[in-house]
């Protein structure tokens, strides 16, 4: 069995990202994959312009810290002023332009305005309260790599500079299916021995989540031919094919041999806990990723293995490995596993994590009630009071 590292290093040299460009709107970008830079025609500001409400000054005109000056103007945002002379003050409003003359910005709870006059009780200094030309973004600056996953604040920082459109990465094409005689759909009655297929929805949404197109080839039966059949309609035109269940050696487990009939098979187990069946190959141009049946099971081996490498293929230069946190163990798990584990646990309200009580691989309910997984190293007992690896969902479902 290779090393959780091994096989995520294994997935992740193998993954080629998707060539096609499009250009699409900036509103519409969000979650996509930049595949050009985004370089900067402008400054941000374009001007000079005040980050208080307040008045515009001649510095030298306050030096005394109780000077009475002349309003000779008023600046909204949005308008320019005319220049500012010696002895006046212009009333000013946050991102307005700073009017030629003036130097500084005294806020409004500093002044006292009256009959046309104001009293600046305040010495500024030279540029106090002024956001300077270019301070934030200057003409010609990469502001956005190449590789970018664009979340909300990328598509301000690229909208601020007057971009309508950007160039992305064309969405992944994903094929799932889900192999077992056993499976029903919500809404369908329970016959003896059936259970319904929840993994179809975690892992749609796990995708949706990520920006994939997906393409759902529904509940195939426990048969070689039928999944070799699938397998073939699954690999046109997509770029990857993930299946859940049929990974194991059982007789009725026929992922592993129809993937090396119509394919071929790369990677097969990995030392890891819940998850160790996980197969890798590829089906004609598409690549293959098979997942086990077990919900939590599924649920994580696609959060640690198939989240990168899908974020690979995307063209993101998104690290492999989450960077997750040191946090407290308030709980004991005295039996350590040969396999590298993955523990849901919870932060509780001392900053500490408590661990689920049921950590088997069915138990569905322990990924609703966590708030993350610890990455357990092999062979490593846990005592309360020890430091361990938490990594939360939120690193790795989006």
């Amino acid at each position: 069995m290779l090393a959780v590292r091994e096989a995520l290093d294994f997935l992740l040299s193998a993954a080629r990202p998707v060539a096609e460009v499009e250009n699409i709107p900036t509103l519409e970008a969000n979650g996509r994959v930049l595949a050009r830079a985004v370089v900067s025609g402008m400054n941000v500001p374009g001007h000079d312009n005040t980050q208080m409400d307040g008045y515009a000054v001649r510095a030298a005109d306050c030096a005394s810290g109780e000077a009475t000056l002349t309003v000779s103007q008023r600046i909204p945002a949005g308008h320019v002023g005319s220049p500012l002379l010696p002895g006046c003050a212009a009333r000013i409003f946050t991102g307005a332009l700073i009017p030629e003359g003036a130097d500084a910005v005294v806020m409004q709870e500093q002044c006292e305005a009256s009959d046309g006059l104001v009293t600046v009780r305040h010495a500024p200094k030279v540029g106090e309260w002024i956001r300077r030309t270019g301070e934030d973004i200057s003409v010609g600056s990469v502001i956005l790599a190449a590789g970018t996953r664009l979340r909300s604040q990328e598509l301000g920082l690229a909208a601020s500079i007057g971009m309508a459109e950007l160039a992305v990465r064309r969405k992944l094409r994903v094929a799932v299916f889900f192999t077992g005689d056993e499976l029903a759909m919500p809404g369908e009655p329970l016959a003896a021995g059936a259970i319904y297929n929840s993994n179809r929805f975690t892992l749609r949404a796990l995708l949706e989540n990520l920006g994939c197109e997906v393409r759902d080839f529904g509940i195939v039966p426990d048969s070689l031919e039928a999944t070799r059949k699938v397998l073939r309609q699954a690999a046109d035109g997509n770029d990857l094919i993930i299946t859940s269940g049929g990974v194991s050696v059982g007789e009725e487990d026929h992922i592993k041999p129809a993937v090396e009939a119509e394919g071929k098979l790369n990677m097969w187990q990995i030392a890891v806990k819940p998850g160790k069946p996980l197969a890798f190959g590829e089906v004609g141009q598409a690549f293959f990723l098979g997942l086990p049946g077990n919900p939590v099971s599924s649920f994580v081996t696609f959060l640690l293995f198939v989240r990168p490498f899908l974020l690979r293929l995307q063209g993101a230069e998104a690290p492999a490995r989450p960077r997750g946190m040191l946090v407290r163990a308030d709980f004991a798990w005295p039996k350590a596993d040969r396999r590298n584990e993955f523990l849901r646990v919870r932060l509780n309200a001392r900053d500490g994590l408590d661990l689920f009580p049921n950590q088997g691989s069915g138990v569905l309910t322990s990924t609703v009630w966590g708030d993350g997984l610890l990455d357990n190293p092999p062979g490593n007992p846990i005592a309360p009071g020890d430091l361990v690896r938490f990594i939360p969902f939120s690193e790795l479902m989006y």
